[in-house]
This record gives C-alpha cells, structure tokens and sequence, in this order.
C-alpha cells in the first residue's frame, strides 16, 4: 500500500486498516497495521484504544463512498425500479474487478462473528441503511410489501457479494440483475 508522507497518522491507519482488512481479514495483527500504515504502536494506541476501534472507524469512515458508489444520488432520473436494478449493476460491475473481495461489511460481520463488536455496530448500520434504500424505492415503486422485497434484494445482494468475493461466482453475466428482476416483477414493482 502506498501512503502519503502528507497524510496524518490516524488517516494512514485508517486507509492500512480499510485495505487489509478487506484483503486479508480482521486478523490482521497490530504490528502489520502499523507497519503497513508506517505509524508506531504507540501513535495507533494514542489515536485509538485498540484494534477494534480502528477496524470501526476505518468501516465507518469507508461507508459514505461505498453507499455512493452503489445507490444513484438523489438528482438521478430514474423510475424506483430502475434505481434499485441500478444497485445490482453496480455490484455486478465492482465484481469484475481483480481485488473484488466482496461486500466489506458483509465481510466484517461474518468474520466477527459478534455483533457488539464495535466494527459490527457499524457494519450491521451500513448494511440497515442500503436495506431501508431498498425499501423506499419499494414503496415509492408501489411494492405490495415494500419491507419484505428490501429484505429479499438483501438477500441477493449479500449472497451475491458473497459468492462473487470468494470467486465461487461471477457476476458479470447479470444473474443478479435478472433475479432482482423476478423479485420485482413478482412484487409489483414499477
């Protein structure tokens, strides 16, 4: 990873901890961290109380840009239908990437396996949020049951995610885009 002399301590954790973590997993120890950030231990532990922190300040802060990459904006034409299956693109279109590992929230959640992890809290909002994304645009798109089809396209999305990160599946073909589209067919969706 290549850090900025210019970037201040607590942002090169923060970008080490956000690439490593997602490549490697949470495991990651503190001396990789820091090497890897070129901090010392004793910044990190001035600027944060523990790994744990990190790893939940590098989600939180990775959650607007990942959200923005996903979601259209709110100035974005589009019927509700199309700025759902615009989500599905997306991923679909990030999966094709070399270093595509998944969903780094889905990611987070599974391998800590706690949910009061503080890196949990977090995850779990990131992944709270796109679901009441989801289900807006049902409502607005006349969803006979707009909370259940959110739930539904969660599904796809994190086994989608899940399956493509772990290259046991692509998602270049639009088998996701195709199966959302059954869902909202099936739902009423405009």
């Amino acid at each position: 990873m290549a850090t900025t002399d210019k970037a201040s301590p607590r942002d090169r954790l923060l970008d080490a901890a956000a690439e490593l973590f997602y490549h490697d997993g949470v495991s990651i120890g503190v001396e990789a961290l820091c090497r890897t950030a070129g901090v010392s231990k004793r910044s990190m532990y001035q600027l944060f109380d523990s790994k744990d922190e990190v790893l939940a300040a590098s989600l939180e802060r990775r959650a607007p840009g990942y959200a923005a990459r996903l979601i259209p904006g709110p100035d974005d034409a589009g019927t509700p239908r199309e700025r759902i299956l615009y989500v599905f693109e997306q991923a679909e279109r990030a999966s094709t990437e070399p270093a595509y590992m998944g969903c780094p929230f889905l990611a987070a959640l599974v391998e800590l396996k706690d949910p009061d992890h503080p890196a949990s809290v977090v995850a779990r909002t990131a992944k709270e949020s796109l679901q009441e994304a989801f289900r807006a645009q049902a409502e607005l798109g006349g969803a006979q049951d707009p909370a259940l089809l959110a739930r539904q396209l969660m599904l796809v999305f994190d086994g989608a995610s899940a399956r493509a990160g772990t290259k046991v599946e692509t998602l270049d073909d639009g088998l996701t885009t195709r199966t959302v589209t059954v869902l909202l067919d099936a739902a009423g969706m405009r």
